[in-house]
């Protein structure tokens, strides 16, 4: 991987959506620490440099600030509430629209960032993954394989303005901050949820430290482009990531939960994101010569609460 300290001036500059989540927040002090100007696409300000109006449906960005690169983290949390069917619209616009708009945007540009990095999910695989899968493998049929399926049709105008666009298509990113992790432990603290059903479902994650190490390789290998699975090379299940996780709290699990009550609080999500088997790999990660810091599981649940 280059390094990412002997960017010369002056600064690139890099377009982050998405920017208020886990993943961006954490992701931008390391980008300024690499030498890139870090900008941040907003909402709320009109008059900010890169501004992003869901109502009226456009973006409008500052020309005379050009951009090297753009990192699209934007979508609205799959586990903020349960599945109705307004909710999962809102899951689905929040991706593909926003995501659309802003590759039309890029590619209508007198000059194009160089490069595209776009959120996904190994949701793209289905829920039900028993078989390892890897960057070849083909898309589910669920909604949460929709979703990430229409997600990254929407970069194809990125792609054909010949904007190198990569995929990311992320596991469960670890960190105490967020995510999923944030949702395992009770509120004080004091317990950590235990398996979920029987258990037995595999779970593909990744460190969040590991996963901005992806990005960054990703960000700046000149030839690399396409679909990249953003996991650790372990998989774990569900019984053995619960144990993982109350060894790093030191507190006790709960009782495990049952399927049945599991989808009786959870509704449709309980099979797609709670209950699923998700057992990804990644064989295009060699390629960007990354070795990553948190392969296993233990130590990476360590990290998150050190």
């Amino acid at each position: 991987m280059p390094d990412l300290e002997s960017i010369n001036d002056p600064k690139p500059n890099v377009l982050i959506t998405g920017a208020s989540g886990m993943i961006a927040s954490a992701l931008a002090p390391r980008l300024e620490q690499a030498g890139y100007s870090v900008h941040r696409l907003s909402r709320t300000d009109m008059f900010a440099p890169f501004y992003f109006d869901p109502l009226a449906g456009r973006m409008r960005f500052n020309g005379d600030i050009p951009l090297n690169a753009v990192i699209n983290l934007a979508g609205a949390n799959i586990a903020d509430r349960r599945w109705a069917p307004v909710q999962k619209e809102k899951i689905l616009q929040s991706r593909r629209t926003t995501t659309l708009l802003l590759c039309e945007t890029l590619a209508a540009m007198p000059e194009p960032p160089k490069v595209l990095l776009s959120a996904s999910a190994i949701g793209y695989y289905g829920g039900q993954q028993h078989d390892p899968a890897d960057e070849s493998g083909t898309a589910g049929e669920d909604f949460l394989a929709k979703v990430s399926i229409e997600w990254e049709q929407a970069t194809e105008p990125a792609v054909a303005a010949g904007i190198r666009t990569v995929v990311l298509r992320f596991g469960l990113v670890l960190d105490s901050s967020g995510g999923v992790i944030k949702n395992l432990v009770m509120p004080g603290g004091l317990m950590v949820v235990g398996r979920l059903g029987d258990g037995q479902h595999k779970m593909s994650w990744i460190s969040l430290d590991d996963a901005i190490k992806v990005m960054l390789a990703a960000l700046t290998n000149d030839r690399f482009s396409g679909a990249l699975n953003v996991v650790a090379p372990q998989v774990v299940s569900n019984r053995e990531f619960a144990s993982a996780l109350g060894k790093a709290k030191r507190r006790p699990a709960m009782p495990p939960i049952p399927a049945p009550i599991v989808r009786l609080m959870f509704g449709e999500m309980a099979d797609a994101a709670l209950l699923a088997s998700s057992n990804i790999q990644s064989n295009r990660m060699q390629e960007l010569g990354v070795t990553l810091d948190y392969p296993d599981i233990e130590i990476a649940l360590q990290k998150c609460f050190a």
